[in-house]
């Protein structure tokens, strides 16, 4: 799931990592496209077939060799899921921050789904 990769995501960057690799989730390959999109990882790659399928992420760092990665808020868990409409989306962190969404159209930042005037469940917020 998600959080599980945006931990690991997050613990690679503070060992300054280059590329790590997680079991493949087509929910992960939504969220990685939103983040290299958003430039909060490099590349990623899906690799290998059937069950034995994973995905390679290459991390990306600031030039002093920080990771791009400062925080993450899981507002949305399997125990209390939160739905909003696209009227009730804000920026995050000033616009520093990246808000992700899970809508009828796939995964999106907040950004994409207030343009797309569409609504639906919260994901995270990554700054």
């Amino acid at each position: 799931m998600y959080i599980n990769l945006l931990t690991n995501i997050k613990n690679a960057q503070a060992v300054k990592k280059e590329n790590i690799k997680v079991p493949y989730l087509k929910m992960d390959e939504g969220v990685l496209s939103v983040l290299k999109k958003n430039k909060y990882i490099e590349t990623y790659t899906k690799k290998g077939r059937g069950i034995k399928r994973f995905l390679d992420i290459k991390l990306d760092y600031l030039d002093n060799k920080e990771g791009v990665i400062n925080g993450v808020k899981f507002i949305s868990k399997p125990s209390r899921r939160i739905y909003i409409g696209y009227h009730e989306l804000r920026p995050i962190k000033h616009g520093y921050g990246l808000l992700v969404i899970s809508t009828s159209k796939g995964i999106m930042s907040g950004k994409e789904a207030k343009k797309s005037k569409l609504g639906g469940e919260i994901l995270f917020e990554i700054w």
